[in-house]
């Protein structure tokens, strides 16, 4: 689907957003049009579109949405992800915790220990 109006470098873009989704098993149409959306995008916030629609110029870019969901998944992480996570945070109780509240519980930790001063980070653990 790449287009006249595409450089190579919009090209390659393409190609490795497409092969990028269809190896976490997406559907060939759906990893194109995703694609496609993608680098429409990109283009439209580098100027190099003629049309570019508010969202595309205001809104947070492909690459740094991609970078805050990444690894998360579309439900985001798994039970054992938060149960590891818990774990390894010290959190008590987490084996009788449900998905939801596991969430929950390690955000809550992580808040709590981004807040703390550095000095009494590296003591804490």
């Amino acid at each position: 689907m790449p287009q006249n109006a595409w450089n190579p470098k919009r090209e390659r873009q393409y190609e490795h957003i497409k092969e990028s989704l269809k190896e976490r098993g997406a559907k060939e149409d759906k990893a194109e049009e995703i694609a496609a959306r993608t680098v429409n995008k990109e283009r439209a916030r580098s100027g190099e579109a003629r049309q570019a629609s508010r969202t595309s110029i205001n809104d947070i870019s492909s690459e740094r949405r991609g970078g805050l969901r990444s690894h998360t998944g579309s439900k985001g992480r798994t039970y054992a992800q938060l149960r590891n996570e818990a774990r390894e945070r010290g959190i008590e109780g987490r084996s009788r915790m449900s998905k939801a509240q596991l969430q929950r519980a390690v955000d809550a930790r992580k808040r709590i220990h981004r807040s703390l001063p550095l000095l009494h980070r590296t003591r804490a653990r």
